[in-house]
């Protein structure tokens, strides 16, 4: 009798511990930075064809961080996860995730993409010295209402760190990238 309980419990944590390792992606042999590279791409075809005045702003940025396809749902306590790349001069350099949690009156689910524009040297410094950079206040919001066009104005052209969000599409009101924190990652299968 002790030896089944002794080899039952042996079973159950080596089976846990198989489906631990399981869930841990890694990516390796899995192609997951080329696939993740190709939805950066889409991404930023996208906002430059939607939003042709961005341009601008995104070929002059030290650095621009595409977040391609953000996941976010709640029920009173909610979430959303996402990966990206950053890229400088179109060359992607680093692959980073973005994860943000969030307490309060919501309900529903949505996906939506974003893009923060590093307009300084500073700022994109910062950034990338971080172990786990927190987006906060300080990062300016330039949110196209309705499709309307965004493009640099004054105001724009003065910040260091420009957030755009686009793409959204699902039942929760309003995004945000305010308390998200990004991580620099190895790619995963998604």
């Amino acid at each position: 009798m002790m030896y089944s309980n002794g080899m039952s419990r042996r079973l159950l944590l080596l089976g846990g511990a198989a489906l631990g390792l399981v869930g841990c992606s890694n990516a390796i042999g899995q192609d997951a930075p080329s696939r993740l590279d190709a939805r950066v791409d889409a991404t930023r075809d996208f906002l430059l064809r939607s939003y042709p005045n961005v341009a601008p702003m995104v070929q002059n940025a030290k650095g621009v961080l595409y977040m391609p396809l953000m996941t976010e749902a709640g029920f009173g306590v909610g979430g959303a996860y996402g990966q990206g790349a950053l890229r400088i001069n179109d060359v992607t350099v680093d692959y980073y995730s973005a994860a943000q949690a969030s307490v309060g009156f919501q309900i529903g689910a949505q996906q939506y993409a974003h893009v923060l524009i590093f307009q300084t040297d500073a700022a994109l410094a910062d950034f990338r010295r971080a172990p786990g950079w927190v987006a906060e206040a300080g990062a300016y919001y330039a949110l196209p209402a309705g499709g309307v066009s965004m493009g640099t104005d004054t105001i724009t052209a003065q910040q260091p760190v420009v957030a755009m969000i686009f793409g959204q599409s699902g039942l929760m009101a309003g995004a945000s990238i305010a308390g998200t924190k990004y991580s620099r990652v190895i790619p995963s299968t998604f």
